[in-house]
């Protein structure tokens, strides 16, 4: 007799790139719907539940955690476009779905964790706690830059790295621990003031900090970690030099499909797979190989499995201390970095190898104004 499951959560996805998604649950709307036509009928749909997750098991307690996919019918597009109080309510109505279900812990994704305060209002809405998993977000973003660094011959310690949207809950925290490995950081943000606090944040550490408002700032720099709010593509070929690694967290993505289709001599890789311990099942794709995970998700299942239900992540003030707890507790239970991808294909060593003789043969004749 299988024991039973005490430890459970639910985890909140919406619809980004709106025909695709909606067809992975629904193939016929997905296929006669346009997407205008999702774009606004996504404000007339409720919460649906998508999937039950089995499978998950802690490898420090051998305790299975149970869970639940449910969606949240807003694209980012409408979640800007309505007023913020409208968007609660809906993420709210999503959230106690999952707390129905029996869910202990209700995680946020993508823009769900992004919108009005980060979470705070969703959560003293909740009887139970939430989490937008921005602390593993952070933690294994910071460990996606450094590998690929690594494997694109880059030292760290020599490097000059760029963090975009670093005035952000995620950018700023990942500007103040990539501060201590590099030795020159480009902060990037849209206001000189919340640029100021971020730059004072990494004050005294090993870096030399340049702050600006200008993205073409970000052309010299060996490492770029992007984690923007923005509903479109931001970063463009002409933004990126031969040999670049370039780490994009951003639910939509910053960086535009350009540059897959353009630049084989950089490397863009998502903001890391995380690899989920057991043999867990999420019965819906959602994009990844089996077993495998965004950061955001597996910070809900860490806390899940820590039976830690409190809420984690939310707000828009983060702290590295954050980052570092829940790195320790994911990886006590067996959760861990597992390759990367790139516009939804995994990035094989074959890649990373044509990336770099292309970066060397480009690197002498490339400009940006040629882009």
């Amino acid at each position: 007799m299988s024991e039973r499951v005490t430890d459970t959560f639910a985890f909140i996805i919406h619809p980004i790139h709106p025909k695709r998604d909606v067809s992975r649950k629904f193939p016929l709307l997905g296929k006669v719907l346009t997407e205008k036509q999702v774009d606004f009928l996504s404000a007339y749909f409720p919460p649906v539940y998508i999937s039950e997750i089995t499978g998950a098991r802690s490898q420090s307690t051998g305790r299975e955690i149970k869970g639940w996919f449910i969606a949240c019918p807003f694209t980012p597009k409408r979640m800007l476009e309505l007023p913020v109080a409208h968007v609660y309510d809906k993420i709210t109505a999503s959230a106690r779905k999952g707390e129905q279900l029996g869910a202990k812990i209700v995680g946020l994704g993508a823009f769900t964790s992004v919108v009005g305060d980060a979470g705070r209002t969703i959560a003293d809405r909740l009887a139970v706690p939430v989490t937008t998993g921005d602390s593993y977000t952070i933690a294994i973003a910071v460990e996606a830059v450094r590998q690929a660094a690594a494997q694109m011959h880059i030292p760290l310690g020599t490097a000059k790295a760029a963090v975009v949207g670093a005035t952000g809950a995620i950018g700023s925290v990942c500007a103040e621990i990539l501060a201590d490995d590099v030795a020159e950081l480009v902060i990037v943000g849209r206001r000189d003031a919340a640029l100021d606090a971020v730059q004072a944040r990494c004050a005294g550490k090993k870096a030399q900090i340049i702050a600006s408002t200008d993205l073409n700032t970000i052309y010299d720099a060996d490492l770029i970690l992007t984690v923007t709010s923005a509903v479109d593509a931001i970063i463009f070929p002409k933004h990126l030099k031969p040999g670049a690694v370039v780490c994009d967290v951003a639910r939509p993505r910053d960086v535009s499909v350009r540059v897959a289709q353009e630049r084989d001599d950089v490397l863009v890789i998502e903001g890391g797979m995380v690899e989920v311990p057991g043999a867990v099942d999420f019965h819906f794709d959602f994009g990844f190989p089996k077993g495998k995970a965004f950061a955001c998700m597996a910070e809900t299942m860490a806390l899940a499995m820590e039976g830690r239900y409190e809420d984690y992540s939310i707000g828009k003030s983060l702290t590295a201390a954050q980052a570092n707890e829940i790195a320790a507790i994911a990886g006590r239970h067996g959760f861990r970095l597992a390759g990367f991808r790139s516009f939804e294909r995994a990035v094989t060593d074959d890649h990373i190898l044509q990336v770099l003789e292309r970066a060397h043969t480009t690197r002498r004749t490339w400009s940006p104004l040629g882009a």
